[in-house]
């Protein structure tokens, strides 16, 4: 039990021991002796839109579909002036015929002139909004951090900081035994 006892105080001390023999941390100010600004370069693209009113020329579709009513009534117009003119039995067949076969072609081309003048009326203009986006590039200097160089006990040193040190820097202090 005896040994125990001095193995248990001997096992202490040397806990104690490397306990002191280790490293202490603590902190101490250091002077600051220059803080130069970094700064970092960034590009932003805006998007801009640009509108304006533009006149645009406009075709109505013409309709192919015509009537053919017209047509019909200068065919029979034709076949009963042409039945009048015919003298006697068969004469007044071909009278018809021949009638009926220039009323229907005099239709036709009333249509066609009356489709050419309404023709002009077919064109119309109107103002359209047109749109455009373009980007436009910034350019401009944003501060990153500083560059610090300070001094401790006659020594320089230098690092980076996100913020401005001011005249004294708190630094970190270890001792340890030689």
């Amino acid at each position: 039990m005896k040994n125990a006892v001095l193995l248990l105080i001997a096992a202490s001390g040397l806990i104690g021991l490397s306990a002191q023999a280790g490293p202490h941390r603590s902190t101490d100010y250091a002077r600051v002796t220059k803080v130069e600004p970094i700064y970092e370069t960034v590009r932003h693209s805006i998007p801009e839109e640009t509108c304006w009113t533009e006149t645009v020329r406009e075709i109505s579709p013409q309709s192919n579909a015509h009537s053919a009513t017209p047509t019909l009534i200068g065919g029979i117009l034709g076949g009963v002036i042409g039945n009048e003119v015919g003298k006697g039995g068969d004469n007044k067949k071909i009278g018809a015929v021949v009638g009926s076969i220039l009323g229907i072609s005099i239709a036709r081309d009333i249509q066609k002139q009356h489709r050419t003048r309404d023709h002009s009326n077919e064109v119309r203009y109107r103002d359209v909004e047109r749109c455009e986006v373009n980007e436009r590039v910034e350019i401009e200097q944003v501060l990153s951090g500083y560059n610090v160089t300070y001094r401790y006990f006659n020594k320089s040193y230098q690092t980076f900081m996100q913020e401005h040190p001011g005249e004294k820097l708190r630094v970190a202090v270890n001792v340890r035994p030689l």
